[in-house]
């Protein structure tokens, strides 16, 4: 199982790498043309929007994994292990509760957006914002780890810690 999840992320983690790539040489590009010969290739702006999301929303997904989405801690830290505890299995429950949101939400846009096209690659609009199913599930399925792992005191701050520097 480890293999599986080692091999999940670091798929993960390379197509952040060429997402990134792309949307480098597509923007690189463009601006040589746009300054150097006054013109530019339309594909590529486009191209490098739907890059951006992609990445975004992957991003999301190895940001959890790590430990490394942006949280306020203050009040964490001051209070004793068990109303940690509780606060830490609150905090990802409602976690949870926003992932099944955006996977409801995103699932209603799937389908209205099923016939839209972008406008300069044709691509279904469903395929560009269609990451956030994956995201969503996979993110939620780590904040529903965790809150059951804080829960029932399976998961503490050290096993946390020992996380963020994998």
């Amino acid at each position: 199982m480890k293999r599986l999840d080692s091999l999940f992320y670091g798929i993960i983690d390379l197509l952040l790498v060429l997402l990134l790539a792309a949307m480098t040489i597509m923007v690189f590009g463009n601006v040589v043309l746009r300054y150097g010969f006054g013109s530019g290739i339309d594909i590529s702006e486009e191209m490098s929007r739907f890059c951006f999301v992609w990445l975004i929303f992957l991003g999301s997904i190895s940001a959890m994994r790590r430990h490394q989405h942006m949280g306020f801690d203050l009040v964490i830290t001051v209070v004793g292990p068990r109303t940690r505890r509780v606060l830490l299995t609150i905090a990802h429950a409602l976690i949870v509760f926003c992932c099944g949101l955006l996977l409801t939400g995103t699932l209603q846009q799937w389908q209205i957006n099923a016939t839209n096209r972008a406008p300069v690659t044709g691509l279904p609009m469903s395929v560009v914002f269609g990451v956030a199913v994956p995201a969503a599930i996979a993110i939620g399925a780590m904040a529903a780890w965790r809150m059951i792992g804080y829960a029932t005191g399976r998961e503490t701050e050290a096993h946390t810690a020992e996380e963020i520097h994998q």
